[in-house]
């Protein structure tokens, strides 16, 4: 069995929806849990002590432990003080759960300034402000467990959702970055982008006649997205640098490819005209690699030139 006795887990946006049901079972299966939502709505506006608070009393109740953060995410002071709430009540920090998000949806030609920056600063900048604190204090101690949540928005592009997209494959590029340079330190760093019928699904449709008549809805319950983020929170987990999507029951990696493509040679002088004869060279999704940095790619280019690295 899977299991975090003994282990400290912070989850951001744990008061609805996906966040809480991760802070549930991260609880149930052992783990001590901070609990961190500032409950504001959707798109962000506004915030609810309650909200976290009734999750740590459902945590308690069912026998568990976990404190309630409501510090937000989206400023340095904030996930300096969501991290020390882990340590300060209960001594360490294992797992983080980069989960706190708003939504709204707005077409790019319309999309203001302000509405740019406030989906950046909750999705990206809380993801930054939160994890950096917290692989410094995993750093130390040898061992850490990140599951940043991102989106197949993000990944593949949504309508309406420029803001929300670029906010969430940015989280991608974070994970990256802290998967290789955790590496040496035992840490791990891993996404999720999940599929949940949630408050997000339901302002976004609005009519619920509408969305009772969506069959897809119903198969997927928010329940199905908690094994994948469960197991990558683990001690089991061993991977890193990867990204998981999570629909309906169905879990599935997600990987940037490198084509082959066409190289000019090591003293080739190419041209606009000889992209374009070489375009279905250049352009091939198979054979691919999935380099596991910007360094891999630059050494196949060079093996492949006869460069010496």
């Amino acid at each position: 069995m899977i299991e975090f006795t003994g282990q400290v887990a912070i989850v951001t946006g744990a008061g609805r929806g996906l966040g809480r049901l991760y802070a549930l079972e991260l609880a149930r299966r052992g783990a001590a849990v901070v609990v961190n939502d500032v409950g504001g709505a959707m798109h962000g506006d506004g915030s609810d002590s309650s909200v976290a608070d009734e999750v740590v009393a459902e945590i308690e109740r069912a026998g568990g432990t976990a404190v309630a953060s409501h510090d937000s995410v989206a400023s340095p002071h904030g996930g300096e003080a969501i991290v020390r709430a882990a340590v300060e009540h209960f001594g360490r920090l294992d797992v983080v759960v980069s989960n706190a998000g708003i939504f709204n949806s707005i077409a790019f030609e319309e999309l203001s300034v302000d509405d740019w920056h406030r989906m950046l600063s909750v999705h990206l900048d809380g993801g930054f402000f939160v994890s950096q604190p917290a692989y410094r204090v995993m750093k130390d101690r040898g061992y850490g467990r990140f599951v940043f949540v991102s989106s197949s928005g993000g990944m593949f592009g949504q309508p309406l959702e420029a803001h929300y997209a670029a906010a969430k494959a940015g989280l991608v590029g974070l994970a990256n970055v802290i998967a290789i340079e955790g590496a040496q330190h035992g840490i791990v760093a891993n996404t999720v982008l999940p599929f949940g019928f949630s408050r997000m699904v339901t302002e976004t449709v609005g009519d619920p006649e509408a969305l009772e008549q969506i069959g897809f809805l119903k198969v997927i319950r928010p329940e199905l997205v908690v094994p994948i983020v469960v197991f990558l929170a683990s001690r089991v987990c061993e991977v890193t640098h990867h990204n998981y999507s999570a629909c309906a029951g169905r879990f599935a990696r997600v990987f940037v490819g490198l084509g082959q493509g066409w190289s000019a040679g090591r003293d080739g002088e190419p041209t606009a005209e000889d992209i374009a004869a070489h375009w279905s060279e250049v352009s091939a999704t198979e054979p691919f690699t999935v380099p596991e940095s910007i360094f891999e790619e630059v050494f196949s280019v060079c093996a492949r030139l006869g460069v010496t690295t």
